[in-house]
């Protein structure tokens, strides 16, 4: 079997943070080295996609300094990241509702998804302000609004970036055992794999031990 698209929950980086005596934004700052590190690793795999869940829409419910933080890394950092993965024909796509993001972050985004538009290598995916649920009710209210029946493909049709394959393997790390409403449309049928280290740990060897998990399952889509 081939692993052609990976999703990664990126869980514990304020516990990695607090084991190290750090600051909770210093996890936050370490999980981006991370996101960057795992990329190259998944293209030298040959994963076509590789989507992070980063941000979801019940994180509002932290608190206002650790939010702000967040908005405030993303905004001074995508777009560097997207030069630096147009640089490598590397796509970057944004999965989740513009709602509540300042008008500046949310420019940004735009701006690094028309980057690297043109490239063809891996496609990297950011869930932020991401729920699960949300996207399938937004995705059923877009089918109607285009005077659709609403069928599961209507809704797979109107999904953020619907250009996005299903997922073939959920990766959580932190120890937790939850999908936390990630990708629920498009992992319906996807291997789960959890790992206990936190997210900032992960390496490169990661992926590897990764891929061959997931070529050691038998997935029979119901059959």
């Amino acid at each position: 079997m081939t692993l052609t698209h990976l999703g990664i929950i990126a869980d514990g980086n304020r516990r990695w943070a607090k084991s190290k005596g750090l600051p909770t934004i210093e996890g936050h700052k370490k999980g981006l080295d991370t996101i960057e590190l795992l990329t190259e690793a998944a293209d030298k795999a040959d994963i076509k996609y590789i989507t992070f869940y980063v941000f979801s829409t019940e994180n509002w419910g932290r608190s206002a300094d650790e939010v702000s933080y967040i908005m405030k890394l993303a905004e001074t950092r995508i777009l560097k990241y997207a030069e630096k993965l147009a640089a490598k024909n590397a796509k970057m796509l944004i999965l989740g509702s513009r709602e509540r993001i300042g008008p500046v972050l949310a420019s940004a985004l735009d701006k690094a998804e028309k980057i690297t538009e043109h490239c063809t290598g891996i496609t990297v995916c950011f869930c932020f302000n991401y729920g699960g649920e949300k996207e399938i009710a937004d995705a059923a209210n877009a089918a109607v609004r285009d005077g659709l029946e609403i069928t599961p493909e209507s809704i797979r049709d109107h999904l953020y970036h619907p250009e996005v394959p299903d997922i073939d393997m959920v990766v959580r790390t932190s120890g937790e055992e939850r999908i936390s409403g990630f990708m629920l449309w498009r992992s319906s049928y996807a291997e789960f794999m959890f790992i206990q280290k936190y997210f900032p740990e992960m390496s490169e060897e990661d992926i590897t031990e990764i891929v061959e998990e997931f070529e050691k399952r038998n997935r029979r889509f119901g059959k």
